[in-house]
């Protein structure tokens, strides 16, 4: 089994960052999205993946995060995404963001796979995400 994981530049502005001019933390968190969104457009994107897995998204039950060091206007943060727990029902993804070598931020995902089933929201299995993804992983993507 291959690493899959996903790994994508932010070059940080000054839209980004709060009054003292670091990075306002929730946009930490919506590049977790945007690198787990990155992943899936090697396999035709979030609504294209949902549609062949009969699924309505993957979508999030749990996220977290802690901030290391701060990132400012003008930085470049590598945020990578690694695919570190499979469950029957769960994905977790761990996320480390560093600017050169100075590890600034780290994180993590919980993820679902959505179906409706007897007119109700449930979550799916994951085996059928964890197979289309393994059958294509190998290498990062930047």
């Amino acid at each position: 089994m291959s690493e899959i994981l996903q790994t994508c530049t932010i070059r940080v502005s000054f839209g980004d960052c709060d009054p003292a001019g670091i990075v306002y933390y929730p946009n930490h968190f919506r590049w977790f999205d945007a690198t787990f969104h990155a992943l899936l457009q090697r396999f035709g994107g979030h609504a294209a993946v949902s549609r062949k897995l009969g699924s309505i998204g993957i979508g999030l039950i749990e996220v977290g995060g802690a901030f290391r060091a701060p990132a400012e206007d003008g930085d470049a943060l590598v945020l990578t995404a690694r695919l570190v727990e499979w469950r029957e029902k769960t994905l977790r993804i761990a996320y480390e963001g560093r600017i050169d070598d100075r590890l600034t931020v780290e994180g993590f995902e919980v993820r679902g796979l959505f179906i409706r089933e007897d007119g109700r929201l449930r979550a799916g299995r994951m085996a059928p995400l964890r197979e289309m993804l393994e059958a294509g992983a190998g290498k990062a993507y930047a």
